[in-house]
């Protein structure tokens, strides 16, 4: 039940946004708005031109005026016209009590479930020591994500932790992170130059002929079902997605057990 009353609230939160947009996009009365068939194939070209990287391979109306469903791979979203704002999540039709999304949502850990610890690449990942180190912490993050953003300002806050930062660019929504990422990998202080593109918006030059292990963090995500930045795992395998405050970070830190020695791990 929580599940779906969450799902009720994106979608309100969808067809807000599409009233937003449509009152922002009124025609003057000097040409006839778009419709149907035409209108999709308007929203599929904004996208491309403003995402060439990304593959689309479905657009289509939905049930919400002004709101468009995109599958892209595994990931599915919901835009309106302009393609400028994305929501993630299901479509539910809440007097039929049906799932209208296209395809199943992608596989990704629970809250509370755990991963282990000792399968992750820790060689290709930006290790951080704060204080004396002894909890641990794996963070998969995106150099242009909001959420990474502000969830790197609250560990900047938590003290005795080393932190293993996964860069996982995800560049259907971010076109720069990926160069972003592999300037900071190429630094020649890579925790350094992470905190300082995070905190301060500032990214490090970037080396020709160097980039990330974008292809072994891709892998290891798609086997975790981690689709989604920010996303955390404990040293004893618990998981949490998304951005917290620095005292609920601590707290769930401190409950973590000893961790498996990881792949990598010095």
């Amino acid at each position: 039940m929580k599940r779906l009353h969450q799902s009720f609230i994106a979608v309100a939160l969808v067809a807000q946004a599409g009233a937003v947009c449509a009152a922002g996009a009124s025609p003057d009365g000097s040409a006839a708005p778009l419709q149907g068939e035409t209108l999709i194939l308007a929203v599929q070209k904004n996208l491309k031109l403003m995402y060439p990287k990304t593959r689309f391979d479905q657009v289509k109306a939905t049930p919400l005026p002004g709101i468009y469903e995109v599958v892209m791979g595994r990931n599915v979203a919901f835009v309106e016209e302009s393609g400028r704002y994305f929501i993630f999540g299901r479509l539910f039709d809440m007097e039929s009590q049906e799932d209208i999304t296209s395809v199943a949502e992608p596989a990704s850990p629970r809250q509370n479930q755990k991963i282990d610890f000792a399968t992750l690449p820790l060689d290709s990942a930006i290790k951080t020591v704060k204080g004396d180190g002894t909890r641990v912490l794996a963070v998969f993050s995106d150099p242009d994500c909001p959420y990474c953003k502000k969830l790197e300002q609250e560990l900047d806050k938590v003290g005795n932790v080393t932190i293993y930062t996964f860069l996982m660019p995800l560049e259907q929504l971010h076109p720069q992170a990926r160069s972003k990422s592999d300037a900071v990998w190429c630094a020649k202080d890579r925790s350094a130059a992470w905190k300082t593109l995070m905190l301060s918006g500032k990214a490090p030059a970037t080396v020709k002929g160097c980039e990330g292990p974008h292809a072994i963090v891709s892998a290891t995500a798609e086997k975790l079902g981690i689709s989604g930045t920010p996303f955390l795992v404990a040293g004893d395998g618990r998981t949490m997605p998304g951005a917290v405050p620095a005292d609920r970070l601590n707290a769930w830190l401190s409950t973590s057990d000893k961790p498996a020695l990881a792949k990598g791990a010095k």
